[in-house]
């Protein structure tokens, strides 16, 4: 078993505990908090790699290469993204702004049901994605540089027409038209509720990578059309290098735990808002 699959045993509870590389350790324990990775149980080793005696200039070159990327602003952001951030954390159901007396979930409620009816969605459930993107933030930034409430990036925002990622007009429109484009490109998929998670795991991960997990999914017999139980277990296989670089994978690697916990929470939190607050709700 790789590392990773171990690491999967200790979380599901299969096993105890497992021993991994360091580095492997630190990068997972920001996806599941729940790993406790503080025990060391050895003394500290460099992570090197290894350069034929008769190649002295491609070592040259290489301690050039390491001493100078890691005064590049690159490193520090893909540090403090691998080994820093926690990327995957339950978030709360409710915000500060949340009400059931007065049936409001966030302080553009408004603007959500105005979108939401414009994509065809349920303005609840594209108010759980809102707040897994930013918690209703309208300020919020990510560590790659995406923005405002449904964290677009500078580039996509730019192609949607959007001047002003921070304005929660501007982000909203934006946000739900790039998921209706998304949408659009899974017309083949008859469940409403199966597309619609086929394309929020796009919105988070990329479509391309979907559409490997869909095209690794059919391979094994299940079925490209369903996430659940089925694209949502290949887009958790495409960390693993057997099945990345299987044929059928044209886009490589993917951190499947990422678009998977995303799809998760945003329908868990639907779930609760549905349970509690009305379609129709009161302006």
């Amino acid at each position: 078993l790789s590392s990773e699959k171990l690491i999967q045993a200790v979380i599901d509870g299969d096993i105890k505990y497992t021993v991994v590389d360091d580095n492997i350790a630190a990068i997972n324990a920001t996806y599941h908090p729940i790993l406790d990775v503080k025990t060391p149980m050895s003394f500290s080793q460099r992570t090197a790699w290894g350069v034929r005696k008769t190649s002295p200039r491609l070592l040259d070159t290489l301690n050039v290469w390491i001493a100078q990327s890691k005064k590049d602003v690159d490193y520090r952001v893909i540090y403090n993204k691998y080994f820093r951030n926690k990327r995957a954390f339950r978030a709360r159901v409710k915000s500060e702004f949340y009400s059931l007396n007065e049936q409001r979930i966030s302080p553009y409620d408004e603007l959500i049901r105005e979108n939401a009816e414009r994509i065809g969605w349920d303005w609840r459930l594209l108010a759980a994605q809102i707040y897994q993107e930013s918690q209703f933030d309208p300020e919020a930034t990510s560590w790659a540089g995406a923005a405002g409430l449904m964290q677009l990036m500078s580039g996509t925002a730019g192609d949607l027409g959007v001047d002003d990622r921070l304005d929660p007009a501007e982000n909203l429109r934006g946000g739900s038209d790039y998921l209706a484009q998304i949408e659009d490109n899974f017309a083949d998929v008859p469940d409403s509720i199966q597309r619609i998670k086929l394309t929020l795991a796009s919105f988070n991960c990329g479509y391309y990578h979907v559409k490997d997990a869909q095209r690794l999914a059919q391979k094994r017999g299940l079925d490209p059309l369903v996430w659940d139980e089925n694209v949502e277990e290949m887009i958790l296989e495409l960390s693993f290098p057997k099945n990345y670089n299987d044929e059928v994978v044209k886009y490589g690697y993917v951190k499947g735990v990422e678009p998977f916990t995303y799809v998760d929470e945003i329908f868990e939190r639907y779930d609760h808002y549905q349970q509690f607050i009305e379609y129709d709700s009161p302006e």
